[in-house]
């Protein structure tokens, strides 16, 4: 079983890493893949760093983590990044395994708004990380119409994301704070180097 986790990653934060860390031991993945996306569907590009360094962050922060594996798969495609097209570029390459899709539960709850999703359903199974701000009842209720109506198979995860974001990395970096402790000091070191989000 594959987990798959998508995202801008602008930066990768310790929110991400953690929550992807916790989700592998839960459901016994075999490993995650990180994919940043080139352009993003359902996000504004402002403020967005070039696919190439969001990457580079990724690969740096998940270093020595076995289980971890970042892809460029969707920043070679041109384009938005549609979730469809790299599940089916997936499913042709790990032909005998299961997918799993990690998800934030806002992104859930904005589903039925992504290209072809009906489709994702078929090819994947979803995994759901909660937020201290989800509206569970809103949840459970999209979760339930997607399972009886597209016969998904969507998980919640235990673990609830940490609350804090890359935007909040990006801001304090733009006033000159400290974003120690939020992202890996090898991320944190390329940031600065590289003169990123000032």
């Amino acid at each position: 079983m594959i987990g798959l986790m998508g995202g801008t990653f602008n930066p990768i934060h310790y929110g991400h890493l953690l929550m992807c860390e916790s989700i592998r031991e839960e459901f016994d993945l075999s490993k995650i893949i990180f994919m940043p996306v080139r352009i993003p569907p359902h996000k504004g590009c402002e403020n967005l760093i070039s696919a190439e360094d969001r990457l580079e962050m990724v690969k740096l922060a998940i270093e020595g983590n076995p289980y971890f594996e970042a892809s460029d798969l969707e920043i070679k495609r041109p384009g938005p990044s549609y979730t469809i097209d790299t599940l089916r570029e997936l499913r042709e390459h790990y032909k005998n395994e299961t997918l799993y899709l990690i998800i934030g539960a806002d992104s859930l709850i904005q589903f039925h708004t992504w290209k072809r999703y009906q489709e994702i359903f078929e090819i994947s199974g979803i995994i759901v990380a909660k937020r201290p701000d989800t509206d569970e009842n809103l949840l459970y209720d999209y979760i339930d119409k997607y399972t009886s109506e597209l016969g998904a198979k969507i998980q919640v995860a235990g673990h609830t994301a940490m609350n804090f974001s890359s935007t909040e990395i990006r801001s304090r970096i733009k006033k000159g704070l400290s974003v120690r402790y939020m992202t890996p000091p090898t991320v944190e070191s390329y940031i600065y180097k590289k003169g990123l989000y000032k």
